[in-house]
């Protein structure tokens, strides 16, 4: 009988979180502004200002005007305003839904 080395392949998608990143997607009515991994991300809550870093306990927030500020896997500092929106936070997953 022979025996074969088996090897399990997987994919990296732009939605899939590695190592200590977290995977970011910003998006508006019009289009997609981001789908990316971040190591952490701060938002305008209704509530005030939050950041959310890898393992975040699960939650849904509304968004005021502000900047979303999110820091990349090579450390670099971007932002984008947005009007207002919701943020949802699941699985090292965040997902937000704005407008610009």
């Amino acid at each position: 009988m022979e025996t074969k080395s088996s090897q399990i392949e997987t994919k990296s998608t732009p939605m899939e979180a590695r190592n200590s990143t977290l995977v970011l997607k910003v998006i508006s009515p019009e289009r997609t502004l981001l789908d990316c991994s971040v190591r952490s991300v701060e938002f305008c809550g209704a509530l005030g200002p939050f950041m959310v870093l890898r393992d975040h306990a699960p939650l849904v927030s509304s968004l005021e005007s502000g900047p979303v500020r999110y820091t990349t896997e090579d450390g670099t500092r971007e932002e984008i305003r947005v009007r207002s929106g919701f943020v949802t936070v699941s699985n090292n997953r965040i997902i937000a839904c704005v407008e610009l």
